[in-house]
């Protein structure tokens, strides 16, 4: 495949952005007004392979929609935040969560734009709407964030969860141990809710719980 391309398109539209060329599997999506690099400009298969500006999150897309991306003309430049400008925003990337909870909604698989959202979308969604960028997926958001202790948690920060190979799940802490987070039926809930880091709350926090994996801070933002 020919990587030598680097060309920068902006999506006017919502798109559906899946994990293999034959875009059977949604990866992630792309919110109208994503910056989208095409890494190729031979397709395979059905798709062609971009990168996401923003997050450096590489994903195929199908080759009868890359005649809805436009060239930009300011290419994307990522802008350092400091960690006070990202504590005024609190407050707004929480009431992003709630809001998308009032609203019907279900987990999804590789969801960021709504209704429907996935663990890590749903928080990268939160945290996008107020100018500041995480890493995609749930694993490298933990691996983005300030290691911090359960009893270093203020509100604003993250909470994760997997197995003992690898983080699978992220929460939005709202203070108290209680957090906001979309999760799928499996562990007993099919969309956005809120719980507590605590076995005994309910069964969807018993489950979590018992997976519980570590804190981390947002300190900036990211820059692929």
């Amino acid at each position: 495949m020919n990587r030598t391309t680097d060309l920068e398109y902006c999506c006017h539209l919502d798109l559906d952005l899946y994990d293999a060329p034959k875009c059977e599997r949604l990866a992630t999506q792309a919110a109208a007004g994503r910056h989208l690099r095409l890494l190729s400009t031979t397709p395979t298969g059905k798709a062609m392979l971009i990168c996401s500006c923003e997050d450096g999150y590489e994903s195929w897309l199908p080759v009868e929609k890359v005649s809805l991306l436009e060239p930009v003309s300011t290419v994307y430049h990522p802008r350092t935040i400091s960690r006070s400008e990202i504590e005024k925003q609190i407050r707004a990337i929480i009431a992003f969560t709630q809001e998308k909870m009032k609203q019907p909604n279900h987990y999804l698989w590789g969801g960021n734009i709504g209704p429907n959202f996935d663990c890590s979308g749903l928080v990268q969604a939160a945290f996008a709407h107020s100018n500041i960028w995480l890493p995609r997926d749930s694993y490298q958001q933990e691996a983005f964030t300030a290691t911090i202790t359960v009893e270093e948690l203020q509100v604003g920060d993250l909470i994760f969860f997997g197995t003992k190979e690898k983080v699978n799940h992220v929460a939005l802490h709202l203070g108290d141990l209680f957090y906001i987070h979309s999760s799928g039926k499996e562990k007993g809930r099919n969309g956005i809710g809120i719980d507590r880091l605590d076995p005994f709350y309910n069964k969807v926090s018993q489950s979590y719980y018992h997976q519980f994996w570590g804190c981390g801070r947002v300190m900036s933002n990211y820059i692929p």
